[in-house]
């Protein structure tokens, strides 16, 4: 399995958990025929490994296409997968639908980034918060039980008093408190884990602090385990406990928050974290040095380069880069840091860390 800090975590600690999760789409006939006959999938997820700890959040992060919202699916198990196992309070858990999905959905939740699209627009929020407490059995005895169900839920997601939010359609309320909306359903099924896709990327710049605070703090009360996906480096830092860098569907870099964001090993974090806006650093030689360093577009996953993914990108590739699968390589004196990059394994001549 991937070095991570989760390893020396008790096992007790351990809520969810993934090894080998892999996830290829099948091509359509068409579109094969076009790319080649020989290209059978889209390789979205390979050999991914995590585990979600209670009352902590791990950050999945990397540019869009990497794969870390069917990361997200599948731990979800929306999309079956391919390979892999995943496991929920150490026991292997494959559903289909049914009774099954639902008393794994109880445990399991996942917020959607885009909470306009995952409320329906012709029911109020009234009508979203009952059909989740209900679904999961959580809605008390009568209608003073489900009233005071329904106020206890968007209380915690700070939206008071109830009565001026509880009877507003999706439409009225701003993007920020349809967030908080979407929060509150999750929360309705009493989950332990919550699978969190992008959840500020939609909002807007003044209020995405307001949601990860009020993340931060259901964490911590409720004793959550957090899975936050985000393309946004430096909110992984600022939220994360530990965070897991992806690229082209594997990952690539993992460790505690602060040292994977301000020690970066892998050279595709590295160019991550030098493309985030920096108000010290003047824009045309953020661009200038970024070039420098490694630029082109992201692999095809449909015939995704031997070796390293990253190799035709990176400025520090080596020949061996080109044909063999890096492994996790501990790095630094941090427990925990690793990096899939050759970089880091015995000394070449080709090349040295950078």
């Amino acid at each position: 399995m991937t070095p991570s800090t989760s390893a020396v975590a008790p096992v007790s600690e351990v809520v969810l958990d993934a090894a080998g999760l892999t996830k290829h789409f099948p091509v359509r006939r068409r579109l094969r025929d076009l790319l080649s006959r020989h290209a059978g999938a889209v390789h979205a997820v390979d050999d991914v490994n995590l585990t979600l700890r209670r009352g902590q959040v791990v950050a999945l992060v990397g540019e869009s296409g990497s794969g870390k919202s069917t990361v997200a699916r599948l731990l979800a198990q929306l999309h079956p997968r391919t390979g892999g196992e995943i496991r929920l309070n150490g026991e292997a858990v494959t559903v289909r639908g049914g009774r099954r999905f639902r008393a794994y959905a109880k445990r399991v939740q996942m917020i959607f980034q885009d909470p306009f699209a995952s409320l329906n627009p012709v029911h109020s929020v009234r009508y979203h918060l009952t059909r989740s407490l209900r679904i999961h059995g959580r809605a008390g005895e009568g209608k003073d039980g489900l009233d005071q169900a329904l106020t206890a839920l968007l209380s915690q997601v700070q939206l008071t008093p109830a009565e001026r939010y509880i009877d507003k359609f999706p439409h009225e309320l701003s993007g920020g408190q349809r967030q908080r909306v979407a929060i509150a359903r999750a929360l309705g099924a009493g989950p332990e884990v919550l699978l969190a896709d992008e959840p500020v990327s939609m909002l807007d710049v003044s209020i995405r602090l307001g949601v990860l605070n009020l993340l931060r703090d259901l964490k911590d009360r409720l004793d959550l385990a957090i899975l936050y996906i985000t393309h946004d480096i430096a909110s992984a830092r600022y939220f994360a406990d530990e965070t897991l860098v992806m690229y082209a569907g594997r990952l690539v870099e993992g460790g505690d928050s602060e040292t994977v964001t301000q020690r970066p090993a892998h050279p595709y974090t590295q160019l991550l974290i030098d493309s985030a806006p920096d108000p010290d650093r003047v824009a045309g030689a953020v661009a200038a040095e970024v070039a420098d360093r490694g630029d082109g577009e992201p692999p095809s996953l449909i015939r995704p380069p031997e070796g390293c993914r990253f190799h035709p990108r990176c400025p520090h590739a080596m020949a061996r880069c080109t044909t063999d699968l890096p492994i996790p390589l501990p790095v630094g004196d941090r427990d925990g840091h690793w990096a899939a990059c050759w970089l880091y394994g015995e000394p070449s001549a080709e090349g040295v860390a950078p």
